[in-house]
């Protein structure tokens, strides 16, 4: 039976997730269902406070969790403002950018092998573009993220929750409380 007001704004992704009793690694408790519907109530750092539709309520990797559509907005209403997408593409960009000089300098004999590995070291990179959705890897923050045209959200990271990202255009997750928005 479902609590009261509850409304889901995110659900756990296919592949199931660990789950905490509080946000604190060492305190592991029952991993949640894949795409079982929670709504984030807290946020501390990647860590997120969610709230099951029967009542009980863990921590989890907040970054992992995949945001259910919202209402369209009400006409006249100001559009929500959203993570930009646009400073990842210009960092991949230039990563590409440095890449290729590299490469260039390598194959026009202007490198050789370890000056190009020393040129290329700590280089990571990641796009992948499907019509209006991209997934685009941030390497300052080893996490993919994906952005369809009108939101921007962490798709996933490279390790556990951290108490503080550092990225606050990621960071600024829509928190409910049990009695709405």
């Amino acid at each position: 039976m479902a609590t009261p007001g509850f409304r889901p704004t995110h659900v756990v992704p296919g592949h199931g997730m660990p789950a905490w009793e509080l946000p604190d690694p060492s305190r592991p408790t029952v991993p949640l269902d894949a795409l079982l519907p929670v709504q984030l109530l807290e946020r501390r750092g990647d860590w997120g406070r969610v709230l099951c539709a029967n009542g009980w309520s863990a921590w989890v990797d907040a970054r992992e969790l995949v945001a259910v559509p919202q209402d369209p907005p009400v006409p006249g209403a100001s559009p929500a403002r959203t993570a930009d997408p646009l400073p990842y593409l210009a960092r991949a960009e230039q990563t590409l950018s440095r890449y290729r000089s590299a490469m260039e300098d390598l194959a026009s004999g202007g490198l050789d092998g370890e000056s190009f590995r020393d040129r290329t070291h700590g280089l990571r990179i990641g796009v992948v573009v499907e019509g209006e959705h991209v997934w685009l890897y941030d390497a300052e923050h080893g996490r993919w993220v994906y952005a369809d045209g009108m939101r921007l959200s962490t798709f996933t990271t490279d390790e556990g929750p951290r108490a503080d990202t550092g990225d606050p255009g990621l960071t600024a997750t829509r928190v409910v409380s049990p009695d709405g928005p």
